[in-house]
């Protein structure tokens, strides 16, 4: 259950004259009839096919887009306008490989709501000046549509007041709900960059499925609902999510839909609906599944149990309409790598896949974050990441591939900032691209070394007094690689650290399964006394380091790098200091003890 609320040929006759005619025709220059260019993938309306969904031309296409909300809070109007013109948001979704957005709103904006924190100065956000909360919807719908990006709406909330867990409340009955979402839908009739409406965001308990009383069975009110919006217009997709509890089996609000494979939601205009799934990590909320002794294991039987079926079984296309975590906890960071995997890479599976929009564009989501940064200009680049095998900037096709062929520029500026005798640390300036650099991949000779999201990197293991030539190269959100940076050759040290200085550090742990403590001791090794120091060993990824002292510490994949803070760097020959880093695990076998490699400065 989601605790925080925040939060859609004609023959020729045989007569003489009519086979004189014949023969000019054959006679004459043929002049072959011009060839009328394929539609864009995505083009016009949509509709379903089975699990899939298909464009105006029959091209399967795939949801792979981002939530934007705020229209269903107090402000009435998406959030993030207060610091940013909203072009600049939707140029920037689109740069990264989002295709679509989730776009949330309450009941309230249909009574000429002023939109709140909309800075229209220096220029920004000009032409909203004046707008009613529906004048700036059009506006952001018509200008993603522009771009080529699908927007769906959410019927978010009853008020802004906060979320409901049936369709209707005294104050906004169901009648208001139906004739809105007419109202809505007509709104955009003729306007293809909206192709669908979410009806209801998380109906959960009392609501029911096929329980069959008319004031909580929520597939009989979607089935209402989904007829206003066909009257409004019958091109648009019906987006129907589910509820918490079926037969006595719970889920996340809306995330059960177990019920609608055996009472599906039928409307009067056939290859409309869609069922939406809402799924979140520990961040949101913990559930039993999280700590089973089989987790992450256990993960794909609880999708296909609450709405993986439908798509497994041809029923229906789904769609995870929200899904998200802050990435602290290292049960959040494998959950999310394994929910990508389950919603199937485009590369493999084309359109063929899972739909999804994530939770959120907004860094403001308070249990999940944004893709955003708190500043609402740059870039999560990690959770984005996360995200990069499932994007389809195209609206994916039926090879795959997301429709983005173009590489990131080059990595440039790449330099070996310290050896030891032992490791080669690099760093480089980051490089550029059409949809959003995800990666780096470090080369070492011919060898690719290291995947890393950052842009610097330690390569440990070497041998003393030994050339190595590195270069690097930037990967996108589509997985296009980058030409290979220019090369740079570095040799290690014989060696410590140079004539008269070195170190080394060992480490001690205590280690209790799903944590542990690693002390390691520094000792200078050398005839004259450090200015500094700096240790660095590798870890799995699945050790997450949340703690330290005596020492700054810093972590690039699986390198884990300790310098000394200003009051432990001066050692003199023999002396010793320790320094310590606590971490967690989400696989208790993988090996904590490390090899560290010390460098005295």
């Amino acid at each position: 259950m989601r605790i925080q609320l925040r939060r859609r040929l004609r023959r020729l006759g045989a007569g003489t004259a009519a086979f004189a005619a014949a023969l000019a025709v054959l006679a004459s220059p043929v002049t072959a009839a011009p060839a009328q260019a394929a539609a864009a993938p995505g083009t016009g309306y949509w509709h379903t096919n089975g699990r899939q969904i298909l464009d105006e031309a029959n091209q399967p296409v795939r949801i792979a887009g981002i939530n934007w909300f705020g229209f269903e809070t107090a402000n009435y109007v998406a959030h993030g306008l207060w610091s940013r013109d909203y072009k600049s948001m939707i140029d920037q979704m689109k740069s990264l490989g989002y295709n679509t957005i989730r776009l949330p709103y309450s009941d309230d904006i249909f009574k000429g709501t002023t939109p709140a924190s909309l800075n229209t100065s220096g220029g920004m956000n000009a032409d909203l000046v004046g707008l009613n909360s529906l004048g700036v919807m059009d506006r952001i719908v018509n200008y993603a549509g522009s771009t080529g990006l699908k927007v769906i709406l959410d019927r978010h909330r009853p008020d802004s007041g906060g979320q409901s867990a049936l369709w209707y409340t005294a104050s906004v009955p169901e009648s208001t709900w139906l004739a809105n979402l007419r109202s809505i839908a007509g709104r955009y009739n003729g306007n293809p960059a909206v192709i669908g409406i979410d009806l209801h965001n998380e109906p959960h308990d009392p609501a029911c499925w096929g329980c069959g009383d008319q004031a909580t069975d929520w597939r009989l009110a979607a089935q209402r609902g989904g007829e206003a919006v066909l009257a409004g217009n019958p091109k648009l997709l019906v987006f129907v999510e589910g509820v918490q509890t079926f037969n006595g089996s719970s889920y996340w609000w809306g995330g059960n839909l177990q019920g609608a494979g055996q009472y599906p939601v039928q409307l009067s205009v056939a290859n409309r609906v869609v069922y939406s799934a809402h799924d979140y990590a520990t961040s949101v909320a913990q559930q039993s599944w999280f700590s089973d002794p089989s987790f992450p294991a256990n993960m794909p039987g609880i999708w296909d149990k609450n709405w993986g079926y439908l798509y497994n079984q041809n029923i229906a296309p789904v769609w995870l309409g929200e899904f998200g975590t802050t990435l602290q906890s290292t049960t959040d960071q494998t959950w999310l790598k394994a929910l990508v995997q389950y919603l199937r890479p485009t590369a493999t599976s084309g359109a063929d896949a899972f739909h999804w929009t994530f939770w959120s564009w907004n860094p403001n989501s308070g249990d999940t974050g944004g893709i955003l940064n708190d500043d609402w200009t740059s870039v999560n680049t990690v959770k984005d990441g996360y995200l990069a095998s499932i994007k389809a900037p195209g609206f994916g096709s039926s090879t795959g591939g997301g429709g983005d062929t173009q590489a990131p520029t080059a990595p440039t500026g790449l330099a070996v900032t310290s050896t030891t005798s032992s490791s080669v640390s690099l760093s480089w300036t980051a490089a550029t691209d059409n949809t959003g650099v995800t990666g780096y991949e470090v080369y070492r000779g011919t060898t690719k070394v290291a995947t890393v999201t950052g842009t610097a990197y330690t390569d440990t293991g070497l041998t003393p007094a030994t050339a190595y030539a590195y270069t690097v190269r930037a990967r996108d959100a589509a997985g296009n690689v980058s030409a290979a940076s220019a090369g740079v050759t570095a040799t290690t040290a014989t060696s410590g650290g140079g004539t008269g200085s070195g170190c080394t550090a060992t480490i001690g742990l205590n280690d209790w399964g799903s944590g542990l403590t690693a002390t390691v001791t520094v000792t200078n090794t050398g005839t004259r006394p450090t200015t500094g120091w700096q240790v660095t060993w590798n870890w799995p990824t699945s050790l997450t380091v949340t703690g330290s002292w005596s020492a700054t510490i810093a972590r690039s994949g699986q390198s884990i790098t300790a310098t000394n803070l200003s009051y432990n760097g001066a050692l003199a020959p023999a002396a010793s200091t320790s320094f310590g880093v606590q971490a967690s695990r989400s696989d208790a076998g993988a090996p904590a003890t490390a090899t560290a490699v010390c460098t005295a400065l």
